[in-house]
Parts: structure tokens; C-alpha cells; sequence
């Protein structure tokens, strides 16, 4: 199949982060048991979604792995034109929910594997496809932890996310924090006699503003924008009518930390002032940044295959620090335009699509015996 025909086929798969992605799987794993290629899927502890692994050579001999997750943002926006989960083409535009994030890395990767079969490659590539990499990477540790039972250790992977195809060597990790306050509903003239849940979540809300304000004093790298780690109080909820004492509000805060923090520890503070205040905290998510070094082998194979010099760092996050915590390099390398992504109208063009191709395709030749 062609890269379009495949892209046009994921697409219709509305695998919406946090729901089933079997029929997908179903679908990839049909196709390359149609070119000779067998594969492991490998279900999550959710029950509903699973992780793909396959390997195009011999899986014995260390290789690289080409990774993109497969589930994708809400479609809920007004601003659509037509159905998000239906691809269509506008010129050179193919516009769908994950055309760009990150479907299109994933189909042209599909779609070069007959060829890559053929090659008779002398160190493999593997296809490692993930779920729930929008609710914070929470489907591919599964397959991490399971990958030193299905081939030799990867010489890296690349992570197709939407770079324009051009590599890049590190990114920003992220934590994410549920803080919830439980009260006591009552009239709202009678304070005494409730307990107001809003009010208890306050002093933690406000050492999350504390320390973001500490953060972008604090360490910086200049590869980042901006340049320091961040923290954020995304969401508040908390309350039914303003004359009824809330019996109950949560927040959720992130960090996003510069290569070498621990996202975790940046939500310390938070998770203190929370334990202080009597009120409930849960880390929702979590995964590291990343930090390729320029000059590892990694990076100039990229640079090479792609037609791009590296560039050093993006703000947003992906897959490849828990990539190169499990032990593998990893460099992130896809088509498209992070702009593009979670908005309406999202989409790839067929030369985006045919310039990942044509980069798979040129992985696949430096490796033939």
C-alpha cells in the first residue's frame, strides 16, 4: 500500500487516547503478517489497548528501532470541515485527526516495509508502536520493560514526532500532580458548620505559584525555550453554586523540566504542601527528558538518513527519554509540524509523507550486508 492508502486507513481508526486501539493493531498486525513479518502485541494493564512490537531481520543482532504511538487527541473542536476521523486531501494537504501526530510517521514507515523486507538487512529495524502517549507516555514502559525479551539490544531509536524531519537531541521531561481536597457541603450562610473544600486546596495553590516563580530564577539551559523548567496550574475544579459550601475541588499542576531535573522532584514542594494541608495528591504521569549527546553515532546516522543537520533541544515531550532511560539512544525524527498538532484541521503533505518514506527507506540501505 502506499503511504497515503495506509495513512487514510489509520486515520479512520479513532483511537482516542485512553480508549481501545485493538482494531488498529488488528489492522497493522494483518498487514505485515501479509509481507512475512510477524509481530507481539502486547496488551497494557488497562485490558482495553496494547503496545505493538515487531522485527523486519534478525532480532539477535543489535538494530534500530522506529517508534510512534498511535493514539490521538480529542476531535471535539467546531472548527473541523468535515468528519476528523475520515481523511481528506485539500491540494497537498492530507487533513485528519494524527495525520500529523503522528500517524503519517507511522504509515510511511508501514509502508516501507516490503521493501525493507527485501533488503536483506544485516542488522534489523524494528516497529514499536504505542497507546496513550497523550495522557503522558503511559503505554510504551510496558513494552520498555518487555524489549530485552524479544531482541538484542537496540543500537537507538528513532521517535517520529513531528519535526519536519529534522533530528533533534533533547527535549524537556514532564510530571504531572492531581491534588484533591475533600469538605463538607452545607449552606453557604452557615460556614461553621461545613467544611470548605476550596478554600483547604489554597496554600497548595499557592506554593505551585511559589515555586514556578522559583523555577524560571532557577537552573537554565539555553537549548530549551524558555530556557529554565516550568510548573503550571493547568486545571481547577471544585464547587456546585456560590451559595453551597464546596465538599470537594482538585487541581492539576505539571512540571516540565530542563535535561538533568527530575519532573518529579519539581512537584515536591507541591506534594508537601499538600500532605500539610490534609489534602490528597497523586502523581498522574510521568517520564524523563531527553539528552542525546551531539556526537554519538546516533545522531550523525540521522542526520544522514533525514538530509538535516541535528538541532538541539524542543520544549515539548516525547517518548524518547524513557527510551534512553530503558538503556536505548534515542533521537526524535518525523515528519510534520508540531504546530500543527492537537488543533483542528491537523495535517500532513504528501511530500512530508513521501520524505519520511524515503528516510526509512534510506535507514533500511545502510544496513543491507
Amino acid at each position: 500500500m502506499s503511504p497515503e492508502t495506509l495513512l487514510a486507513r489509520l486515520v479512520g481508526f479513532a483511537t482516542v487516547v485512553g480508549r481501545p486501539n485493538g482494531d488498529l493493531l488488528d489492522f497493522v498486525r494483518d498487514y505485515l503478517a501479509g509481507h512475512g513479518i510477524s509481530c507481539r502485541i502486547l496488551p497494557g494493564p488497562e485490558g482495553d489497548r496494547a503496545n505493538l512490537f515487531a522485527t523486519i531481520g534478525e532480532a539477535s543482532k543489535p538494530g534500530y528501532i522506529l517508534s510512534g504511538h498511535v493514539d490521538v487527541v480529542p476531535a471535539g473542536e467546531a472548527e473541523w470541515l468535515a468528519d476528523p476521523f475520515v481523511l481528506r486531501a485539500a491540494g497537498e494537504r492530507l487533513i485528519g485527526r494524527g495525520a500529523c501526530d503522528m500517524k503519517g510517521f507511522v504509515a510511511a514507515v508501514l509502508s516501507a516495509v516490503p521493501d525493507l523486507a527485501a533488503m536483506g538487512l544485516a542488522a534489523p529495524i524494528h516497529i514499536a508502536l504505542s497507546y496513550d502517549e497523550e495522557a503522558g507516555c503511559k503505554g510504551v514502559p510496558h513494552l520498555l520493560a518487555a524489549l530485552p525479551g524479544f531482541c538484542a539490544p537496540p543500537l537507538g531509536a528513532i521517535i517520529g514526532e513531528p519535526t519536519g524531519l529534522v533530528p533533534v537531541l533533547a527535549h524537556k521531561g514532564k510530571a504531572a500532580v492531581l491534588i484533591a481536597a475533600s469538605g463538607v457541603a452545607g449552606h453557604s450562610s452557615r460556614p461553621d458548620l461545613g467544611r470548605n473544600a476550596i478554600h483547604a486546596l489554597v496554600p497548595v495553590l499557592a506554593t505551585a505559584v511559589a515555586q514556578a516563580e522559583a523555577l524560571a530564577r532557577g537552573p537554565q539551559d539555553a537549548r530549551f525555550a524558555p530556557p529554565w523548567s516550568s510548573l503550571q496550574i493547568g486545571t481547577l475544579a471544585g464547587g456546585q453554586a456560590i451559595n453551597i459550601i464546596p465538599d470537594r475541588a482538585e487541581a492539576r499542576i505539571e512540571a516540565r523540566a530542563i535535561a538533568g531535573v527530575d519532573p518529579e522532584a519539581l512537584l515536591a514542594p507541591v506534594i508537601a504542601a499538600a500532605a500539610a494541608a490534609g489534602v490528597e495528591s497523586e502523581i498522574l504521569s510521568s517520564y524523563p527528558a531527553l539528552a542525546l549527546e551531539a556526537g554519538h553515532p546516533l545522531a550523525a546516522l540521522a542526520a544522514a538518513i533525514s538530509g538535516h543537520a541535528p538541532h538541539a533541544a524542543v520544549s515539548f515531550g516525547t517518548e524518547a527519554g524513557l527510551f534512553q532511560q530503558a538503556g536505548v539512544p534515542a533521537v526524535i525524527c518525523g515528519p510534520g509540524d508540531i504546530a500543527r498538532a492537537h488543533r483542528p484541521e491537523e495535517h500532513i503533505t504528501r511530500a512530508e509523507l513521501a520524505g519520511a518514506r524515503a528516510m526509512v527507506l534510506a535507514l533500511g540501505r545502510r544496513l543491507v550486508a
